[in-house]
C-alpha cells in the first residue's frame, strides 16, 4: 500500500551520525569507569534520549556527574560540527516522495540544536524538511512512546494507519506500532532482526524504499 505520509528518524537514517556518536559515547563512558563494546552501545543505548542513555550507563556501572546531561551536549554538538554524511540514497527518496507528491516529516528523540548542526550541514535537505521536524525534547513526549509520530501525522494531516514510519531502533518501531503505523527498521549492516522483533519490516538500503513504498 502506497502510503499518504512518511515519517523519518533522522540521526542513522537521514544522516549518518552514529558511528562518530558511538565512538564518543565508549570514551565518554571509559572515562567513568563503564567499559562498553560499540555493539552494546547500538544496540542497548541509542535510539532513546541522551537521559536515557546516561540512566542505562548509571545502572550498568558508571559513575555519571549529576549534571551529565546538561553537560554531554555541547561536546556532543562541538563533535558533530566536524560534519556527518547523508544516508545514502536518502535525497533519491525524498525526491521520489516529492515526485509522488507524498509529504513527509521527521520525528527524532534527538534535541533541534542537534539536528540543527547535523541536518544544517545539508542545506539543500534541511531546507526540504523545514517546519517538518518534530524533536521528543520539544513536545514533551519520546520513542517508545507514540506521541511524536501522531503529532508529525497530524501536523501532515494524515491519519495514522496511512502513514509509514522510517527508523533505525527498537523504540522508534515500538513507537510506530503503538500508534498504528508502519514502519520500516532501517539496517544497513544487519539483518534487522531486533527491529523485525517490533514489528517492523527490514529496510536494509535507503535506495529500496521508493520501490518499498510502491512509488
Amino acid at each position: 500500500m502506497t502510503p499518504k505520509a512518511v515519517i523519518f528518524d533522522c540521526d542513522g537514517v537521514i544522516v549518518d551520525s552514529e558511528p562518530p556518536l558511538l565512538d564518543f559515547l565508549q570514551q565518554e563512558f571509559a572515562g567513568f569507569g563503564l567499559n562498553v563494546s560499540l555493539h552494546d552501545l547500538e544496540t542497548q543505548y541509542v535510539g532513546g534520549t541522551m537521559a536515557r542513555v546516561g540512566e542505562r550507563a548509571r545502572a550498568a556501572g558508571a559513575d555519571l556527574p549529576e549534571n551529565w546531561v546538561e553537560d554531554v551536549y555541547p561536546r556532543v554538538f562541538d563533535m558533530l560540527r566536524a560534519g556527518v554524511p547523508l544516508i545514502p540514497g536518502i535525497e533519491a527518496a525524498f525526491d521520489a516522495l516529492d515526485a509522488a507528491g507524498i509529504p513527509y516529516a521527521v520525528g527524532s528523540n534527538g534535541p533541534m540544536e542537534k539536528m540543527d548542526v547535523t541536518l544544517g550541514a545539508h542545506p539543500d535537505v534541511f531546507a526540504r524538511l523545514k517546519g517538518r521536524i518534530h524533536s521528543a525534547h520539544t513536545h514533551g513526549t519520546a520513542k517508545p512512546e507514540p506521541g511524536l509520530f501522531l503529532i508529525a501525522a497530524e501536523q501532515l494531516g494524515v491519519v495514522p494507519e496511512d502513514c509509514v514510519v522510517i527508523d533505525d531502533s527498537p523504540s522508534g518501531c515500538i513507537a510506530a506500532r503503538r500508534a498504528g503505523m508502519r514502519c520500516f527498521g532501517f539496517d544497513r549492516h544487519g539483518d534487522g532482526a531486533r527491529l523485525i522483533a517490533e514489528g517492523a519490516e527490514h529496510l536494509s538500503d535507503m535506495s529500496d524504499l521508493p520501490a518499498r513504498l510502491g512509488l
